[in-house]
This record gives C-alpha cells, sequence and structure tokens, in this order.
C-alpha cells in the first residue's frame, strides 16, 4: 500500500486517526522547498521513516528541505543526513532553550565549539536555529546563558558565511538589539516568522528574511497574514517546523515536509498571486539564503 493510501484510508476521524499523517495534497506544478524541518523528531501514532518523508515530498513535487538541528546531536544527524541525500540541506546549531541545560558557561562553550565544527561541511547552509526564547527560559542565569550562546552562533555564522536561522518567542526586542549590535549575517532568517507589523518593518528595512509556517494559515494569526504583506516578496520564505505548525485545515495532525503545498497556496491566495508566481519567487529567495541543493555532494 502506498503512504498516500495509508494515510488517507486510515483516517475516520477519530482520536486515534487524528494522530495519522494527513493525505498528500493535490502536487504543486513548480515545486518549492521546505527551508526548516526536523525530521528526526517522531510524531503521530505511525511515525514517517526519512526515506518515507523524502518519497512523499517527491510525489507533490518538493524540491527539498533544510533539516535543521536543535543539539549538537541533532545537528551531527543533520549534517550527516544532508551528505547523503540530495533533496537536503543541513542547518546546525544548539536551541536556545537547550543553551542553559549546561551545567557551565565553559560546558555550552564546548558544546558552541562542536557547532563550529560542522559548520565547516559543505551541506551545512544555515547556523541555526538559535536565538532567544523568553516563553520557557526564565531566571537571570539561564537567560545570560542564552544569550551568550546566540551571540557565539552569530558570530559562527558570519565567520563561515552562513545564513542564520532565527528562533525568536516572544524576544522581539532583544532579538533585533542582538542582531544590530553585532551585525547580522548577510542572510538572515527569522524561522516560524512570530512578530507584528512593527518586527516586519524592521526586517524589511535591515533586508531581513521572514520564513512562514503552518501558522499563517491559523485563524487567530491576523497579525502574521499583515506582516506577510507589508514585506517585499523577496524577504519571504516557507517552512514546516514539522512536525510542529500543520496547516489547516489539518491543524492537530502531524506535519511533514510534503505538507507545505497547503500553506503555499494559502499564501497565493493571499497575496492574490497565482501559485506558480509564488513558488518561482520562493524558488529564487530560498536559493539565494542556502544556494544550490546540488552541491556539495560527498
Amino acid at each position: 500500500m502506498s503512504e498516500f493510501a495509508r494515510t488517507r484510508n486510515s483516517y475516520d476521524g477519530s482520536e486515534k486517526s487524528k494522530r495519522l499523517y494527513p493525505p498528500l495534497p493535490e502536487p504543486l506544478e513548480v515545486g518549492t522547498y521546505d527551508n526548516h524541518t526536523h525530521l528526526e523528531i517522531a510524531d503521530g501514532d505511525e511515525p514517517l521513516s526519512v526515506v518515507e518523508h523524502l518519497e512523499m515530498m517527491r510525489q507533490v513535487n518538493m524540491l527539498g528541505a533544510v533539516q535543521v538541528g536543535v543539539t549538537v546531536e541533532s545537528s551531527k544527524y543533520s549534517a550527516e543526513l544532508a551528505d547523503r541525500e540530495p533533496m537536503l540541506l543541513a542547518a546546525v546549531a544548539i536551541h536556545p532553550n537547550e543553551a542553559p541545560l549546561y551545567g557551565s558557561l565553559k560546558e555550552l562553550d564546548v558544546a558552541i565549539s562542536e557547532i563550529a565544527d560542522l559548520a565547516r561541511l559543505p551541506r551545512v547552509r544555515a547556523v541555526g536555529e538559535t536565538g532567544l526564547d523568553y516563553f520557557r527560559t526564565e531566571g537571570e542565569e539561564a537567560l545570560s546563558m542564552q544569550q551568550h550562546s546566540f551571540e557565539q552562533h552569530i558570530a559562527i555564522a558570519k565567520e563561515f558565511d552562513l545564513a542564520l536561522q532565527i528562533h525568536d518567542r516572544d524576544a522581539h526586542a532583544d532579538v533585533v538589539a542582538t542582531l544590530l549590535r553585532m551585525g547580522a549575517p548577510e542572510r538572515t532568517v527569522f524561522h516560524c516568522y512570530s512578530g507584528d507589523l512593527e518586527l516586519a518593518q524592521i526586517c524589511k528595512e535591515n533586508g531581513w528574511f521572514l520564513s512562514f509556517s503552518g501558522n499563517v494559515t491559523f485563524k487567530k494569526n491576523q497579525h502574521l497574514r499583515d506582516s506577510l504583506l507589508a514585506v517585499n516578496p523577496g524577504q519571504l520564505l516557507i517552512e514546516t517546523d514539522a512536525p510542529f505548525l500543520t496547516p489547516e485545515p489539518l491543524r492537530g495532525r502531524p506535519n511533514a515536509p510534503y505538507l507545505v503545498p497547503h500553506t503555499l497556496r494559502f499564501i497565493a491566495a493571499l497575496m492574490e498571486w497565482s501559485h506558480n508566481d509564488l513558488a518561482i519567487q520562493l524558488n529564487k529567495n530560498t536559493e539565494n539564503v542556502y544556494g544550490s541543493w546540488s552541491e556539495g555532494l560527498s
């Protein structure tokens, strides 16, 4: 049975079936990229393997994805996976909520040095996700370690001329202040953009990229839709942050890169663009940020 048949035929509206991956959407005529995903994070009652993820991406004409690390271990995994899978590039980092879990600043710096080593690899095209998170991290010492980690990751991205993928949760002002103080990398991406029009205007003025995930489709998130329309089309990226933030009307079920077409079609309607024109613009933006998927393979 194909993966499409398995997901489609097994859904019956029950609580259990809500944890199954959704069916394949209609394939895109012009394919595009998912610029932020976590294939190693299993979700749902029947998690997909990497092979299944990639096959389902091909079936809907997805061109590739950026596999993103959040720890030293998942960053190594991401780099190794991208080295052998032509459809994947890697981003490597210690997530802001992971940084305070180290016993000392010295231990954190040792871990950050391992991220720097990974950043030298040809299929690693971004440092991320890094940034600040004031939703899950509290306390002066923990926040200080988070800030230190963010600054060190910025330095790594600049040293190796890599894109920077920012995790910004309830920390807009301090994220912006840090970028301006240190000097943002040439290609800076606000992953899973969560800001308002004020932040969007700051991004527009600085040439930073805004990456939109499935939550742009959620009814309550008008501020995201307003932000998307306020910036230049050349600053837009699309992502899943899979297995999280599944777009409507599939919210509550696991997300995956093959579901990008749902979000792309929603954004195209919002912008009053054709699906194909939006995909072409997104592809240009994505390749400007991360380079070619065909380069750097072993």
